[in-house]
């Protein structure tokens, strides 16, 4: 039975498992791309489904969010299709000569459905929508431009959260310890404090972020805040562009699909949460309960049957129905929350 049936077609429904095994009966190679934008879309919902309509039909896959004030999309789409897509975007007179990231390291199995939700912000910054005007932005470097400024001695301050930073980063970079783009914002800004006048350079995956910061800063009166044009995805595309680039960036750039993460570099900068042997790979507890994301290296997968904690262990060896009923009592599931919460050291109880 069609899992979208009764839903007109708008809603993909397919769980992951279902996805994933369609993936592996393609034929065909993806590009996955990114691409975000703000500008007042005068009527979010009506826009959502006619792009998940036209989206569909070219066998497009991946996440997107619309609002008021734009889009953010990151997404697969099938190489023959990737001109008419190209096109179908450009002809949206929200979406004129959008610029678009391409992967530098592509599977074909970043996405496995298509989701397009409609929110009240692209980038949640838990500010009141008219606090700061988002279009009042910084200004955009290229690759070239950015290691000229590092080089110069700009402060470099990461936008992203905890779990990204950890295995890569910007050399000399300022990451705050936060989980959310909501602590982020008060954060970077208290850091800041006292150097207004001093150039501030910010970088995050895509942009995007980055974007809003800018606007931020500005707004509390900082004088020359500048952004990494395209993010770090755009960085290491130019980078493999141009041999004549440094590389100021060490190790992978986390992403939100089911990748986690591309390699900017060969260095491996984080640890295994549990052995502390060198790692930079992100899973989720076997546990759904928890699904904590969290390094874990091959050996420690094995030794604790890809959970976190002792307490996932018990709980992943239950019966499946008796895993459902502890999940309905559990709330809402927090994959992201840092990993510092949780014993992860579980050697003393081996």
């Amino acid at each position: 039975m069609d899992p979208n049936t009764g839903k007109k077609g708008m809603f993909n429904k397919l769980s992951k498992q279902q996805g994933m095994q369609l993936l592996k009966q393609e034929d065909f190679k993806r590009k996955t791309i990114s691409f975000y934008r703000y500008v007042i879309l005068e009527n979010p919902n009506k826009l959502r489904d006619e792009l998940y309509a036209d989206w569909l039909k070219l066998g497009v896959l991946g996440r997107i969010y619309l609002a008021h004030e734009g889009i953010n999309a990151q997404l697969s789409v099938p190489e023959n299709n990737f001109l008419a897509f190209i096109a179908n975007v450009h002809a949206n007179k929200y979406f004129l000569n959008m610029a678009f990231k391409i992967a530098v390291e592509d599977r074909g199995d970043s996405f496995f459905k298509l989701t397009i939700k409609v929110r009240e912000q692209i980038v949640s910054d838990g500010l009141k929508i008219d606090e700061y005007d988002v279009t009042n932005v910084g200004k955009h470097l290229t690759a070239k431009q950015w290691n000229k400024a590092m080089d110069n001695g700009a402060i470099v301050v990461d936008m992203r959260n905890h779990y990204e930073s950890e295995i890569g980063k910007f050399k000399g970079a300022i990451c705050p310890d936060v989980e959310t783009f909501k602590e982020e914002l008060p954060a970077v800004k208290d850091m800041l404090k006292g150097k207004e006048k001093e150039p501030i350079l910010l970088y995050c995956t895509g942009g995007i972020r980055c974007e809003k910061t800018s606007a931020y800063l500005k707004h509390y009166g900082f004088q020359d805040v500048s952004q990494l044009h395209g993010g770090i995805i755009d960085y290491a595309r130019q980078l493999k562009q141009d041999d004549s680039l440094s590389n100021n960036y060490i190790g992978k750039n986390f992403v939100f699909d089911e990748r986690r993460g591309e390699r900017i570099s060969e260095d491996v900068i984080s640890n295994c949460h549990q052995c502390g042997s060198p790692f930079d790979t992100h899973v989720n507890c076997k546990n759904v309960n928890c699904n904590l994301l969290f390094l874990q290296c091959e050996n420690c997968q094995t030794k604790y049957k890809n959970c976190c904690s002792i307490e996932c262990i018990e709980i992943s060896n239950l019966p499946t129905e008796q895993q459902k009923d502890i999940r309905k009592g559990s709330g809402k599931k927090k994959m992201y929350y840092s990993h510092k919460r949780v014993n992860l050291n579980l050697k003393n109880n081996d």
